[in-house]
């Protein structure tokens, strides 16, 4: 099944194989004095490690081909497609892979809606779906491109890939074609099984349209298009019957202005309803249709519509108050009426939920509220009220407010000119909060507690200490040294806290004797709390423990939660009341952040500044909000310590305190334009505490008006802008028309515009002029929700707003299936392979009978298991090993030059082992006496060898007789009498000496001459 073959990443290093033959051509001469057979080797180990060495070079690869093929199938969730039908997609699935699948395929199932999820991975085997998806996904859009995206990335390398995908087609998000194209380029083939059910009759409330320059006093048609999408027929005409509401909503108030019966005939059809604002607010309006039976009516969801228009009238002013202490800035609500601004008081429990609820207000003001009070989307409304749509922000000082407050690491401390961190330690003396975590058994338990241990830990300083103890086994601090300080070490906080897993903790003393000896360690901490979770089910600590926390200033707040039964603990309870701490009783998870968040303020009291009176002191006299006042400005009695921003040169510092002195945190008034809007701070109060004395004076109302004024959003301007806004093909288009106050065109205005959606996320929205006086920019809106638009029209232009409402997905909008995108997509042919099949829906799926009763032949005619598409091939580097084995030939190329092997042993070895093998009787004994002769004459042999190696032809001198040695070969030669008797064994030893001292005399000789 598997075959193998070799790849180059750098084939051009193959040339060098062309020098094998010169090089073993000059070679073989040079090796003529290794031998035939040597040679020959040598030259083969040679040009072996020339080739492994350039096959290195060349980065060869070991590429594997196989015939397996990967099946993934898309299985569409979106709500255009009818439950029953999703459910029919299932059972074919089901089916297909039974009787399609074989051998070692792989098959995966990706179910997707707005996003897309893994179901099933790709598998070796038969798998099958469940009645009921487990992956959640949003039904409320289609996006078949984040489908197949997935599916890509899903694909093993070692197989052929295919996709099958099973949908109406009916896309409203993303571009299926484009990724299609991708698809193809990785050799991805695409088969697509087109859905059709019979639609129902839907009623469909379009949109509600309203003109684009509303006036105050004066009428206008306000118009609903609905459509039914029902068919006429001979025998049913398509009539739907039902009431047509409108309702209107302004100033936290909704009232219902017109009621009909309407009866809707196949088509299209305008109500046109005509209207009248009195009063200058911002409107929304609804459109919703009620059928009279329900069976008429396909879908619910897109049965209603919205939008909504701004009438300008004086500046409006949100004043938020804290609901626990209600009156509290009464004073300046009255003091600003006066002045001729509209003020709204609410209290912070009737907040806002949405962000067109803030339109009809120029500025908010935030007056001495917790942050615990708002929710994390409320506050980023705040911030985008500001930054995108023009708003301005003021925050009033108080023990409830800034740092104090708990609104450090906010979004508003983000659109604030100062941060609410105190960095000098030498000013605000250190807090230290611990908090005890034991609420596991209740439902979602380390969830809660991972969320209610971050709010606590953004609401602390950077010079606060925080620590954490949770039983696991034995009561232990989170983090390994007890209590660290918050500013190094924030962000591994907050990770830590993502691997905490609590036990249940069976006794509170241990636990509490731990924090006890981690406040005593810290002398310079000069607020100590303590924050239990728990269901009290622990037994309760001793009395010598309470004391101890006690001694050392520490407040212990206790939170009971239900687990085994209803919440609510005795014990918790008796430790809070013993230790001066808050006891609460949860019933409802949700609540747990805002206590927690509460809670961890009270290290942060010492933020607020209350030591003596301090005088105000001008830094900027020439601002606007100081205009008329700077001579007067009465001593106040506290505000909450602030720093000035680093390196912003957008902030203006327009008050100081005196106190602390050469320090940054001694701010008191300052102002920035933030976005398209501005915010101010004003670190103490408007009368009820810190500044009662200003109360009585004339610049009170002076320096609070103008500060406010200030950061209104500006109104008026020297031209005329209708702006029109309406969602075309899944886009925001916004057009403006732009005259002069001559009613003549404004042209080449640089608009800039920002836009917000449901996410609360700014947009960057592009105006071009298109035409004269006319400017043009669009945006996508791929969430239902409203959008919002602020268009800067130019130098010395109020901004204008705008904006559309989405009231459902497009999924509610068109139900129609798409089969020519499903065409298109099955109709891309892969690289190297042949196109996708459309694969029609077999009629046995269409009925109500299980899925294992559907036969096989049955199954639609195209296989999507078919092996037409190109082998899979899978590359692995395979240099490294090519390397290693041309040092081994290196070494036995030189080993074979150098060393001479002699292969002598080789017969005699092969002969013993013939004899083994054969059984071979030895010969017969040679006698002993035969044996020593042989043996000594062996020896005598070998010493005349020597002798006759070792001897020296020297000249020598002539004897006394005058006879030259060289002529005494000439001279007769005495035989003696009698032969010499040969040699005995018993007297070789005189010639044996003097042999011995010829050699001594030449050696010595030897090394006299290199001395």
């Amino acid at each position: 099944m598997f075959t193998y073959h070799l790849s180059f990443a750098s084939p051009c290093y193959l040339a060098i194989l062309a020098i094998v033959p010169v090089l073993a051509w000059l070679s073989f001469r040079r090796l003529a004095a290794l031998g035939p057979w040597r040679r020959w080797v040598v030259l083969f180990l040679r040009g072996l490690l020339i080739a492994l060495v350039v096959l290195t070079l060349a980065e060869v690869q070991f590429v594997q081909t196989n015939d397996r093929l990967t099946v993934i199938y898309l299985l569409d969730q979106s709500s255009s497609i009818p439950a029953e039908q999703r459910q029919q997609m299932i059972d074919y699935v089901n089916a297909d892979i039974r009787a399609r699948r074989h051998g070692k395929d792989r098959v995966g199932v990706v179910v997707f809606g707005r996003d897309a999820a893994v179901e099933i991975p790709p598998f070796d085997d038969n798998v099958q779906l469940e009645h009921a998806i487990e992956s959640v996904v949003d039904p409320e859009c289609t996006s078949l491109a984040a489908a197949m995206k997935l599916a890509q990335a899903l694909f093993p390398e070692d197989a052929a890939k295919r996709i099958v995908l099973v949908s109406d087609g009916n896309q409203n998000l993303g571009n299926a074609a484009e990724q299609a194209q991708a698809l193809s380029a990785a050799g991805v083939g695409i088969d697509a099984v087109p859905i059709r059910y019979s639609t129902r009759a839907d009623v469909i409330v379009e949109r509600v349209a309203l003109p684009p320059d509303v006036r105050r006093g004066e009428p206008f048609d306000l118009r609903v298009v609905v459509t039914n999408t029902a068919v006429a027929t001979a025998r049913d005409p398509g009539n739907v019957r039902g009431r047509l509401e409108l309702r209107a909503t302004a100033g936290g108030r909704t009232d219902t202005l017109s009621e009909q019966a309407v009866v809707l005939p196949p088509g299209k059809r305008v109500f046109t309803i005509r209207q009248k604002i009195d009063a200058a607010d911002f409107y929304t309006y609804e459109a919703r249709f009620h059928p009279d039976r329900p069976e008429d009516d396909a879908f619910a969801e897109n049965n209603r519509a919205t939008a909504f228009t701004h009438v300008q009238g004086k500046g409006q002013v949100l004043l938020i108050e804290d609901y626990e202490h209600p009156g509290e800035f009464g004073v300046l609500a009255d003091r600003l009426r006066r002045q001729g601004l509209e003020i709204e008081v609410r209290p912070s429990n009737q907040l806002f939920s949405t962000l067109a609820e803030l339109q009809p207000y120029d500025t908010v003001l935030l007056a001495n509220v917790p942050r615990e009070h708002f929710t994390d989307a409320q506050i980023a409304m705040l911030a985008r009220n500001t930054q995108q749509l023009g708003a301005g922000l003021v925050m009033l000082g108080g023990p409830n407010s800034f740092g104090a407050g708990g609104w450090t690491n906010t979004e508003v401390e983000q659109a604030m000119p100062v941060d609410f961190q105190i960095k000098s330690f030498k000013v605000v003396p250190r807090g230290a909060l611990v908090m005890i975590m034991h609420a596991s058994e209740i439902a979602q338990g380390n969830y809660w507690q991972t969320v209610i241990a971050k709010e606590a830990i953004k609401a602390l300083g950077p010079q606060d200490y925080c620590g954490i103890i949770h039983w696991s086994g034995t009561s232990q601090w989170l983090w390994a040294q007890g209590l660290l300080t918050v500013g190094p070490n924030r962000d591994q906080m907050m990770a830590r806290l993502d691997r905490m897993t609590p036990g249940d903790m069976p006794d509170f003393d241990p636990t509490m004797a731990l924090a006890a000896r981690g406040f005593s360690g810290l002398p310079d901490a000069a607020v100590k709390h303590l924050i239990i979770i728990s269901d009290g089910d622990p037994s309760p600590p001793n009395s010598g423990t309470i004391t101890t926390l006690k001694n050392l200033g520490v407040t212990v707040s206790t939170a009971a939660v239900g687990a085994h039964q209803a919440a609510g603990s005795p014990t918790l309870s008796a430790m809070s009341a013993a230790t001066g701490g808050k006891y609460w009783v949860v019933s409802n998870p949700n609540n747990l952040p805002r206590i927690f968040q509460r809670e961890a303020r009270r290290v942060a009291r010492p933020l607020v500044w209350d030591k003596r009176a301090v005088h105000p002191q001008v830094a900027l006299p020439s601002h606007e909000i100081l205009s008329g006042v700077t001579s007067d400005i009465p001593p106040l009695t506290g505000f909450v310590m602030t720093s000035r921003k680093e390196g912003n040169p957008l902030t203006e510092t327009l008050l100081t305190s005196p106190e602390p002195a050469g320090d940054d945190s001694n701010t008191l008034l300052a102002g920035w334009t933030y976005g398209l809007g501005k915010a101010v701070a004003f670190t103490s109060d408007a009368g009820a505490r810190w500044t009662t004395g200003w109360t009585g004076e004339p610049m009170y109302d002076k320096f609070f008006g103008q500060m406010v004024r200030w950061s209104m959003r500006p109104a008026g301007g020297s031209g005329k802008f209708t702006v029109t806004s309406e969602v075309i093909d899944g886009q925001v288009r916004v057009v403006v028309n732009a005259l002069d106050k001559n009613d003549e065109f404004l042209n080449f205005l640089s608009m800039g515009a920002t836009a917000v959606g449901p996410d609360m996320k700014p947009v960057s929205l592009k105006i071009e002029q298109t035409s004269p006086g006319r400017y043009v920019g669009s945006l996508p809106a791929r969430e239902a929700g409203s959008y919002f638009v602020t268009i800067a029209p130019g130098v010395g232009q109020a901004p204008i707003r705008a904006g559309v409402t989405v009231p459902y997905s497009d999924e509610f909008r068109d139900r129609t299936p798409n089969d020519v995108l499903l065409e298109q997509l099955a109709t891309v042919a892969p690289k190297g392979g042949p196109a996708g099949r459309l694969i029609e829906l077999p009629p046995e799926f269409t009925k109500r009978r299980p899925a294992t009763a559907i036969k096989t032949e049955r199954l639609a005619k195209v296989d999507p298991f078919r092996h037409d598409l190109p082998k899979a091939t899978n590359s692995q580097d395979a240099w490294h090993y090519f390397l290693l084995a041309s040092c081994c030939v290196l070494f036995c190329d030189v080993f074979c030059r150098r060393v001479h092997v002699n292969f002598a042993w080789v017969p005699p070895l092969a002969a013993g082992a013939r004899d083994w093998v054969l059984r071979r009787q030895p010969k017969a004994a040679v006698p002993e006496f035969m044996q020593r002769l042989q043996s000594r004459k062996a020896e005598v042999s070998d010493q005349l060898d020597q002798r006759h190696a070792a001897a020296r032809f020297e000249p020598v001198s002539p004897p006394a007789g005058g006879v030259d040695p060289l002529d005494e070969a000439s001279q007769p030669v005495v035989l003696p009498d009698r032969p010499a008797a040969a040699p005995t064994l018993d007297k070789p030893k005189a010639e044996e000496a003097s042999y011995t001292e010829r050699l001594l005399r030449a050696k010595k000789k030897v090394w006299e001459d290199k001395k």
